[in-house]
């Protein structure tokens, strides 16, 4: 203890880091199985391994150390789980973009060689989004640190894909999926967003078989998918097209026959009522071709150009064909008209790409006897969303779920488990990787070449990182785990899964409570990008204010569930209230002088200030406690600093310098200085979870 040696001048930047590499050498923050202690645990939202702190990780990993930090101040057993994810398609794009450079390319490089680069990326950067949630004050269990893709991870993954297989909820198929074509992969249906566009609505007219002068004219947005066309359907009560249902129409260009048909799931109100179906590259008509029995024919190959079935026109991009198409029905006398038309297109939630509906052979998860158990528990109340308008939402999108597909056509990740006999054609799923054929016996199998999607293996986070499929005394002790902190945008992806996975595999749900915050936006309301370049850094935001005022400001004024927007000149007050408690510090601190530990006042001794500074704190301590006990982090934060700030500094310190500076009335001024230490000590103790440094550097020089 440094006492009454506290700095003129409040600089972060002298002691955050010293104290962070204290509480870190002394393990303060690591976790130990103890069952006389109640446990508290939080999995922290593992961020990409090749990731940088930006302001939303600040945010979310500032509300779960506030919520950690009070916990074990509380005296529960605390345990805050480090870790990162190995973001396939992410990771794999930085490493792929960085062998362009090289002039080469991972088929270039073969599997084993890439991805051996890809693990020397990941020891290179992945370590650096965990050294700045360190700067940031968070109080991870860093002796517990795990990333997806470790041994234990890797086991967990492989023991899931293959129990699901054995239970028959896993299956491979050949169905329309979203494709990326600049990932080159196919994603999931929760990673396409969809944003309005201004586009175009292409008449075009199909000649009427054996009927010169009668044609069908159809509409669509995207005219380079007429190669894959097999048929053309209507309603079956629209009276225009009566006659015509059963008869074939000429596909333009093409030249292809292709039959008329009623189908119930076309509207005649859109365009002409007639549209095109093209089952191998929409998932409307995929359906009405396996309600029909159409041909699948695939004219886009997996990276947006044309396909042979496009004649002249293989090899071109897709909207390079759609120009030049266009082009050539118009000379041809097939293109009726172009209409402006604002309609929603899919784009790829990474790369931001135009998702191509493509038909292919994946890997798919039956989600509907998954899913239930999922929303009961939440319906029930054994998983609580905070703000609870987010059951809603969760249980709605669980109630329509589709089958989750979740193979990639990436090299970096969880490779699936499946190997095929080049001899009998035998499928085999294994926990162990095979050599031979257990049907035929032959050695020609070769292994599935596609990964898993992450959000698979970040689904089995919260009991994967206990240590499951053993059953280990840390999954016993901390699992299920009590509140898990996350951005509304993932609640479908992770938050979810995670409840999937929990109920199916841990054996109960993954966490009791799910704290939903928003997104941190600029000034003007936006969301931060690098396209619009109004990303705030952190890093730069804590070299110049300080951690804790960076802390401060985030959950100040912030409530669950709510977009907040930065602006510098809260980050700067915050550091002006850091300011404020320091110099408050300072001043008690240089009026200490014949401080007597022992001494403690009696009844009569204490002032109408000194009783109604005890009964604010009193108050004030109440209501933060019940404020963090309903997740109302931001109002607690907000108690804090009105009671430090004017009722504190401003009142009771004014009215205990008369005593203070009276040196010759011995028994008012020790009555003063207990009152100014008990009520700045148990305030550092409130302000702590908060604002971690600072009350630290503090705590360590005033006398106890």
């Amino acid at each position: 203890m440094e006492e009454n040696n506290i700095p003129k001048v409040y600089d972060p930047k002298s002691f955050e880091k010293k104290w962070y590499g204290y509480w870190e050498e002394n393990k303060l923050f690591h976790a130990v199985v103890d069952e006389e202690k109640e446990p508290y645990s939080i999995v922290i939202p593992p961020p990409n391994v090749t990731g940088q702190l930006h302001m939303g990780h600040a945010l979310d990993n500032t509300l779960q150390d506030i919520l950690i930090r009070w916990r074990r101040m509380q005296g529960y057993n605390t345990l805050w789980m480090p870790g990162c994810d190995h973001a396939g398609i992410a990771t794999q794009a930085k490493v792929e973009g960085a062998l362009r450079e090289e002039g080469t390319n991972r088929y270039e490089l073969g599997r084993e060689k890439f991805l051996d680069r890809v693990w020397q990326w990941k020891e290179k950067f992945g370590s650096r989004i965990m050294s700045q949630l360190r700067s940031l004050g968070s109080s991870l269990d860093w002796d517990r640190e795990r990333f997806t893709m470790d041994e234990g991870c890797s086991k967990a993954v492989r023991e899931v894909f293959v129990s699901l297989y054995e239970k028959g909820l896993i299956y491979q198929g050949t169905r329309i999926t979203n494709w990326c074509p600049d990932c080159n992969t196919a994603i999931s249906d929760i990673e396409v967003e969809h944003e309005t566009e201004q586009g175009h609505l292409w008449h075009i007219r199909y000649q009427v078989e054996g009927e010169p002068d009668k044609y069908v004219e159809v509409a669509t947005t995207r005219p380079e998918t007429m190669f894959g066309d097999t048929g053309v359907a209507v309603h079956p009560d629209d009276e225009r097209y009566r006659d015509l249902v059963g008869k074939n129409v000429i596909l333009p260009v093409v030249n292809r026959v292709i039959p008329l048909f009623a189908d119930e799931y076309v509207d005649s109100a859109f365009g002409t009522g007639a549209v095109k179906v093209t089952p191998a590259h929409d998932p409307n008509d995929y359906e009405m071709g396996l309600r029909h029995n159409l041909e699948q024919v695939k004219v886009l190959s997996n990276t947006g150009k044309m396909l042979e079935g496009a004649g002249k026109y293989e090899g071109m991009d897709r909207y390079e064909c759609r120009k030049a198409l266009v082009k050539e029905l118009e000379e041809i006398g097939a293109l009726v008209s172009i209409e402006d038309h604002e309609h929603a297109v899919g784009h790829c939630s990474r790369c931001h790409s135009t998702i191509e509906p493509m038909i292919s052979t994946q890997w798919f998860v039956k989600m509907d006897t998954l899913a239930k158990p999922a929303a009961d528990a939440v319906r029930d109340g054994r998983i609580k969303f905070v703000p609870e308008r987010f059951t809603k939402i969760y249980c709605q999108w669980l109630d329509n779920i589709r089958d989750w597909c979740i193979s990639r056509q990436l090299w970096w990740g969880h490779r699936i488990p499946a190997w095929y006999c080049d001899d009998c054609g035998e499928t085999t799923v294994s926990r162990d990787d095979i050599c031979q054929c257990p049907k035929c016996g032959s050695k020609n199998v070769r292994q599935d070449e596609d990964v898993l999607d992450t959000w698979f293996s970040s689904g089995l986070w919260p009991f994967e990182t206990m240590g499951w499929p053993e059953e280990t005394s840390e999954l016993k002790h901390f699992y299920p785990t009590a509140t898990l902190v996350t951005g509304y945008d993932i609640i479908f992806f992770w938050v979810a899964r995670m409840v999937m996975m929990g109920l199916e595999f841990g054996k109960d749900i993954p966490f009791k409570t799910v704290y939903i915050h928003g997104l941190v936006r600029d000034s003007q309301g936006r969301k931060m990008s690098k396209s619009l370049g109004n990303g705030i850094d952190p890093l730069e935001m804590i070299e110049e204010y300080g951690a804790d005022s960076l802390r401060f400001m985030l959950i100040t004024g912030n409530t669950p569930g709510n977009d907040m927007r930065f602006y510098n000149e809260r980050v700067e007050s915050a550091r002006n209230f850091a300011n404020k408690l320091w110099n408050a510090s300072r001043f008690m601190l240089m009026n200490l002088e014949g401080f007597d530990k022992s001494f403690v006042p009696a009844a009569e001794d204490y002032t109408m200030a000194d009783k109604w500074i005890l009964s604010r704190f009193a108050k004030t301590a109440q209501g933060v406690t019940e404020n963090l006990e309903k997740y109302e982090l931001g109002e607690a934060g907000r108690l804090i600093y009105e009671f430090i700030w004017s009722e504190f500094c401003d009142w009771y310190i004014e009215l205990s310098k008369a005593r203070l500076y009276d040196k010759e009335n011995v028994k008012p001024r020790k009555t003063a200085q207990y009152v100014l230490g008990y009520v700045l000590e148990r305030t550092l103790r409130l302000l702590h979870p908060f604002m971690p440094f600072i009350t630290e550097e503090i705590w360590q020089h005033i006398p106890h």
